[in-house]
Parts: structure tokens; C-alpha cells; sequence
């Protein structure tokens, strides 16, 4: 395809290149195209815009879209395929003396979600393997035919070199395409359905340890292949388990490991011995030995069933029940044997308490009462925290970023949420208001700017924001739904940490796509094991009431910096903290120094008060003395005019000083 790739580049640089094929049809076929190329070889520079969209847009997209679409498949395939094996080496460290059941159902529930998705991805990329066949046929012709429709077009070629017989052929070519598109989506159809089929009908089997009331055990079995755990002995006490796939042929029994051709022989299982088997606290462990004695090896089953239809099956064959007309009726006369062989051998501790007296028997179970009682109460307490406290079933994934790209210009009022505004701005005088928390603040001037390269995989509405599980279920979820709906594409964009708020910018156009008031982000965290991994939980109003709160979880993938946006985002909720105080506190000294200025003028209003009163008492004082001097002979003549304003200025003086 890259050789074709370029050969199509010649074409559109220089107008002439080689063609070939290995198809004996194609080949022909290619060859009366070289003819007819021939026969048109003139200046071409005129055609270059046809050629692109005719002739280097469907080679190009079969290149950079499909083949990279399989093998973006054969990674997740490869991924999924080594989430399944950690999470079956995680089934089979389960202790079998110390069984946990939350822990027992975590692994099983992480066991069937790997196994459904390898499962559902191994389906997808044969799909699309068998879907590439059509594809690259498609891809050899419909360029070609689009360079010569576009010579046609162009040149008008007439009946001197467009005859009636080449119309033919391109017309011939084009239902050739068609047909094989035609082809392509019945048989993609086809396929899709089995895969539905499929699905439903290999649902219980992602169960590791499946219901043996609804998959009974077959112990007339003479021919049996799985995947094993191999005890290998790497010391005098350590030991290591491995993980490979056996199977019977004959009275051998063969072992493959991944990657190899060929299974080889393991044991020969004639005349061999195989019983159960208590082996470092691991569950469904058996134990073959063979006819001599000398060799041995303990190997490990996945469930009950498997490991009582692979004691019973190498029961058969070392009888040589395989050698019979009919080995199943045979097996079945010796069912009875295979049925002991499956019992586990009993332990030094259980043969000593199998020889206690009666009266000894009554405390054990009072002991195993009392454990279970506690394990109850423990298992209930975990439990507390339920999936479904922490988001709700069926609740909508959104994979890519619809908010409007808009930048931040003056004056202008955004909203952002969903559902309606939850917060909104006015960035005129730099004042945010946050409906969530009811009290308008000035925006600080950041001290702090860190920016990282992020991807968004997803955001979905949850009901809790306390906890960090909250974040790790959303996480499972959105990865999960990703997987099944073969959702690959991220947006990648750059975030940006500020004391204030969280940024989502265009790496290429450098718009904010999104921003997140950072009180508004109540929780974050990175994934336990993932360190890629990483999202927060973002409180906003929903709609326009104010008490009706609602939390969406937005989850990200970084360049392995998880760990350092989350320390980065902490910072900055500390620095807009102290920021906060300090502000409350600036308020407060104010508010402080305003009741004090307050009281001064108070105090001075009454100063002024006590003097102007001081000054009348002494004009009324001064006023007084006349008076005293009439009494004594002296007399002094007023007119009924100013008699009158004396009277008046005196009953006035009068109310001042009662007052």
C-alpha cells in the first residue's frame, strides 16, 4: 500500500507511473489501463485538482484511515488481551483457606469484564480484517478509475481516443466497484450479526467460575484442551506459576505457550495417577503423577468445573479409555473412580480434628459462628458504598467536547454547565459570580500557571462527590463504553492550572474550549494503577435554582503526568484558599476601620453639640445682665417693634437652652 501510495504521488506530480499486480485479473486490467494512460500522455498540470479529489483522496484515506483503524485495533486486542491474562492470574491467587467474598466478587466481576471485552475486540478486528479485504480492492481500483474519469472529463476525448469500447471497460470497472462494495456490507451485516449472536449466547461463559447447575460437569470426557496454571519449582521453597494452554492428544498431554507454533508434550498420561490437591493456598490445584513415579506436576484449573472435568478426563485416558470402540459408554462405568479422584486429599490439620472426642466437637462450630458473623458484618459495612451510590445505572457518556469554541473577550457573559448556566461571568471589571456558593468575589491576579497535554475521554453525571471511588467507577465506565462501542478518537488539548479556574485550550487555535471555576471542583484523583489516568468532579447549580446541586465527573488521559495535575490543581485550591482568607480578612480590617471612623465622627458631632450648647448658655448670660442694671434706676426706652423681637429672641434663646 505505500508502494501504491507513492506510485499515486508520481501521478499527481508528473502524470505518468508504473502499474502492476499480482492478481492475474487485476493485472490485466491494470495493463489496459496502461494503454489507455499511454495514449493520453499530455500535459496534465491543468488536472491537478481533479486528481486530488478523484484519484489521492481514496488512496489516502484507505491509508491513513483504515490501516490505521487495524491496527489501533490490533493494539486494543493486545491490551485487552493482557488486562485478561492479569486479571485471571489475579482469579487464581484467590485464597482457598481465606475466602473473601467482596474480594472473590471484585476479581470475579474484573475477570468477566476483561473476558467480555478481549472477547468483543477479538470480534471487532477479525471484522475488520475481513472488511479490509474488500476495502483494499476498492482501493486499487476506485483511484484508478477516478484518474481516468477525470482525463475523460477534462480532455474530451471524443470518439478519436474515448470510444465506445473504453467507455465500456470504465463502465465495467465502476459496476466492479460496486459489486464489490455491495459485497463488502452484506457480508459486514452478516458479520455483524454473528457478532450480536455471539454475544449473547457467550455471555455466561465470561464468568470464570461458572453455575455447574446451569454447565453440569461432563466426566466422561476423554479429550480435553484449556488454559492451565503450571507450578515450576524455582527453589527449595519458591515457586513460580505460568500460564499456558494444554491440551490431550491421545494418551499424551501437550503444552503451548503463547506465541509458539506447536503445542510439545508435557507428560505422558498412560497408566498416570491424578488427584486433588492442596497447593500454596491456591483453589482447583491437581496433582498428575506418572506410571513410574517419577515425574509430577500440579497444575491449576480456572473453576470447579474445569478442574473436576480435567481430573476425570486424564482418569479416562490413563485407563486407556480412549482406546475403546465407544469411550464415552466406557467412561461412564468408571465414573465412580473419576468421583473419588476428585476429592481433595485431607490436610495433617483435618485428620487431627477428625480424631477429636464428640465433646470436643461443639466449640469449632461455635469458633466458625462467630468468624462468620464478623466476616457479615465486615462484608456489610464495605458494602456501604455501593456502584450505584456512586453513579447511577444508564446514565448518558459524553465523549468529546461540544461546548462552543469562543474566546474570552470583554464585556462578554458566559455560561457554562449543563443543562443551563451554572456559572456565569462578566469580564468587564473581572468580577465572576458562582451561583453555587451565592457570593460574587474578585478574580485574583494567578501566581500559579501550569500547563499540561491532556486528552478527554469522557464526562457523566454521578451521585456522590465525597469519595474517591466516585472518580475510579467513572473511570471503569468510560473506558468500558469506549471499548464495546469501538470509540478510539480523543481530543487532545492543553490544560491549563490557575488559582482561579481550570482551561481547556485549542493546542492549534489557542481558544479556551472549556473553564472550570476552581471552587467548583470538589474532587480529583488518579487512577490507582494507571498513573495516565486522571479526573475531577465538577458541583454546579443545574438550571436556575440554586439548591438543586448536581456533580459531573470529567475524566482525562495525560503523558504519564496524572499524579502532577493532581498536585498542581491542589496547590492552586491552597493558594486561592489563603487568597480567600486573606481577602475575608482585608474585608474584615475595613469594616473594622469603618465602624472606628464611624464613631469618631460621632464623637465629634457630639463635641460640636456640648460647644454650640456652651456658647448659647453664655450668650444667654450676657444677655441677662441689662436687665439687672434697669432694676437698679436705669431705664432704657425700646419701641414696640424691637420690644417685640426681644420677646421673641428670648423665648427663642429660651427653647434652644431647654432643648
Amino acid at each position: 500500500m505505500n508502494q501504491l501510495y507513492q506510485a499515486m504521488h508520481r501521478i499527481y506530480d508528473a502524470q505518468r507511473f508504473p502499474l502492476g499486480g499480482d492478481d492475474e485479473v487485476m493485472s490485466s486490467t491494470l495493463q489496459q489501463f496502461s494503454k489507455v494512460i499511454d495514449e493520453l500522455s499530455s500535459c496534465h498540470a491543468v488536472l491537478s485538482t481533479q486528481l486530488a479529489d478523484a484519484m489521492m483522496f481514496p488512496i489516502t484515506q484507505f491509508k491513513e484511515r483504515d490501516l490505521k483503524e487495524i491496527l489501533t485495533l490490533k493494539e486494543v486486542f493486545q491490551i485487552a488481551s493482557n488486562d485478561h491474562d492479569a486479571a485471571i492470574n489475579r482469579y487464581s491467587r484467590l485464597s482457598k483457606k481465606r475466602e473473601n467474598d467482596k474480594v472473590k466478587y471484585e476479581v470475579t466481576e474484573d475477570v468477566y469484564t476483561s473476558r467480555k471485552k478481549q472477547h468483543q475486540t477479538m470480534m471487532h478486528y477479525f471484522c475488520a480484517l475481513n472488511t479490509l479485504q474488500y476495502k483494499k480492492k476498492i482501493a486499487l481500483l476506485e483511484p484508478l478509475l477516478g484518474y481516468m474519469q477525470a482525463q475523460i472529463s477534462f480532455f474530451k476525448m471524443g470518439s478519436e481516443n474515448l470510444n465506445e469500447q473504453l467507455e465500456e471497460f470504465l463502465a465495467n470497472i465502476g459496476t466492479s466497484v460496486q459489486n464489490v462494495r455491495r459485497e463488502m456490507d452484506s457480508d459486514i451485516e452478516t458479520m455483524q450479526q454473528t457478532i450480536e449472536d455471539l454475544e449473547v449466547a457467550s455471555d455466561p461463559l465470561y464468568v470464570p467460575d461458572p453455575d455447574p447447575t446451569k454447565f453440569p460437569v461432563n466426566r466422561n470426557l476423554t479429550r480435553k484442551a484449556g488454559y492451565l496454571n503450571a507450578r515450576n519449582k524455582t527453589g527449595l521453597v519458591s515457586s513460580t506459576w505460568d500460564r499456558q494452554f494444554y491440551f490431550t492428544q491421545g494418551g499424551n498431554l501437550m503444552s503451548q505457550a503463547r506465541g509458539d507454533v506447536a503445542g510439545g508434550l508435557a507428560m505422558d498420561i498412560d497408566n498416570c495417577s491424578v488427584m486433588a490437591v492442596d497447593c500454596e493456598d491456591r483453589r482447583y490445584c491437581f496433582q498428575i503423577t506418572s506410571f513410574d513415579g517419577k515425574k509430577s506436576s500440579i497444575l491449576q484449573a480456572e473453576s470447579k468445573k474445569d478442574h473436576e472435568e480435567w481430573i476425570c478426563t486424564i482418569n479416562n485416558i490413563s485407563k486407556q479409555i480412549y482406546l475403546s470402540e465407544n469411550p464415552e459408554e466406557t467412561a461412564a462405568r468408571v465414573n465412580q473412580s473419576a468421583l473419588e479422584a476428585v476429592t481433595p486429599s485431607p490436610s495433617f490439620q483435618q485428620r487431627h480434628e477428625s480424631l477429636r472426642p464428640a465433646a470436643g466437637q461443639s466449640r469449632p462450630p461455635t469458633a466458625r459462628t462467630s468468624s462468620s458473623g464478623s466476616l457479615g458484618s465486615e462484608s456489610t459495612n464495605l458494602a456501604a458504598l455501593s456502584l450505584d451510590s456512586l453513579v447511577a445505572p444508564d446514565t448518558p457518556i459524553q465523549f468529546d467536547i461540544i461546548s462552543p469554541v469562543c474566546e474570552d473577550q470583554p464585556g462578554q457573559a458566559k455560561a457554562f454547565g449543563q443543562g443551563g448556566g451554572n456559572v456565569f461571568y462578566s469580564f468587564g471589571k473581572e468580577i465572576w459570580h458562582l451561583k453555587i456558593y451565592n457570593t460574587p468575589c474578585s478574580v485574583i491576579d494567578s501566581i500559579l500557571h501550569q500547563l499540561f497535554i491532556v486528552r478527554f475521554l469522557g464526562s457523566m453525571e454521578v451521585k456522590s462527590d465525597d469519595h474517591p471511588d466516585v472518580v475510579y467507577e467513572t473511570m471503569r465506565q468510560i473506558l468500558a463504553a469506549r471499548a464495546i462501542h469501538n470509540i478510539f478518537r480523543m481530543t487532545e488539548s492543553h490544560l491549563l492550572v490557575t488559582c482561579d479556574c481550570l482551561k481547556l485550550i485549542d493546542p492549534q487555535t489557542q481558544v479556551t474550549r472549556l473553564t472550570f471555576p476552581l471552587p467548583c471542583v470538589v474532587l480529583y484523583a488518579t487512577h490507582q494503577e494507571n498513573k495516565r489516568l486522571f479526573g475531577f468532579v465538577l458541583r454546579t447549580s443545574s438550571g436556575r435554582s440554586e439548591s438543586n446541586l448536581s456533580s459531573v465527573c470529567y475524566i482525562f488521559e495525560s503523558n504519564n503526568e496524572g499524579e502532577k495535575i493532581c498536585d498542581s490543581v491542589g496547590l492552586a485550591k491552597q493558594i486561592a484558599l489563603h487568597a480567600e482568607l486573606d481577602r475575608r480578612a482585608s474585608e474584615k480590617q475595613k469594616e473594622i476601620e469603618r465602624v472606628k471612623e464611624k464613631q469618631q465622627k460621632e464623637l465629634n458631632k457630639q463635641k460640636q453639640i456640648e460647644k454650640d450648647l456652651e456658647e448659647q448658655s453664655r450668650l444667654i448670660a450676657a444677655s441677662s445682665r441689662p436687665n439687672q442694671a434697669s432694676s437698679e434706676g436705669q431705664f432704657v426706652v425700646l419701641s414696640s417693634s424691637q420690644s417685640e423681637e426681644s420677646d421673641l429672641g428670648e423665648g427663642g434663646k429660651k427653647r434652644e437652652s431647654e432643648a
